[in-house]
């Protein structure tokens, strides 16, 4: 079998803000729970019904509706080949398990997309916070329920980012 390559236009929602770094980093990630990820990937398993997954998300995630995943300290990595700790730049994979599966029974793709990253770097004229939106990745597969989904997601993340730029 021979695969195939498909063009995705994607469009990238910046802000930049004139806080400090941590300060953004802290308002960003305020409303987003932070869940243990070993213990939840374990009990996300352990659920037997939809209605034992909703309670388990809804345990772990913050007044945004969303928790961390993960974070990656880009900036801490790059540092190491500078000798200085001038790089500031941060990854966070963020989400919801229940908006992901409302997308991905509609577009099974979709869960290649989510969690999403949301990128927070320092750079000369402020922090940049960038989200690729989720309705601009899975616009191509022209899923009306599903893109309903993203953009309700992507909404809720452009919020996020302009409280945290401000």
């Amino acid at each position: 079998m021979k695969g195939e390559i498909k063009t995705i236009t994607i469009q990238r929602f910046s802000v930049v803000s004139s806080e400090s770094f941590e300060d953004v980093v802290q308002k960003l990630t305020a409303t987003i729970g932070r869940p243990d990820i070993s213990s939840f990937h374990t009990e996300m398993i352990a659920a037997t019904t939809v209605g034992d997954l909703e309670e388990l998300v809804q345990r772990s995630i913050g007044s945004s509706g969303l928790m961390e995943f993960m974070r990656f300290d880009s900036g801490e990595v790059l540092n190491k080949e500078t000798g200085h700790k001038g790089m500031k730049i941060l990854r966070l994979l963020i989400g919801n398990p229940i908006i992901m599966k409302e997308m991905a029974k509609f577009v099974p793709d979709a869960a290649a997309y989510a969690p999403v990253t949301i990128l927070v770097d320092k750079r000369n004229d402020g922090v940049h916070l960038s989200y690729d939106t989720m309705s601009s990745l899975i616009a191509f597969y022209g899923s009306e329920p599903a893109l309903k989904v993203a953009r309700d997601l992507d909404d809720k993340i452009v919020r996020l980012l302009d409280t945290a730029a401000q």
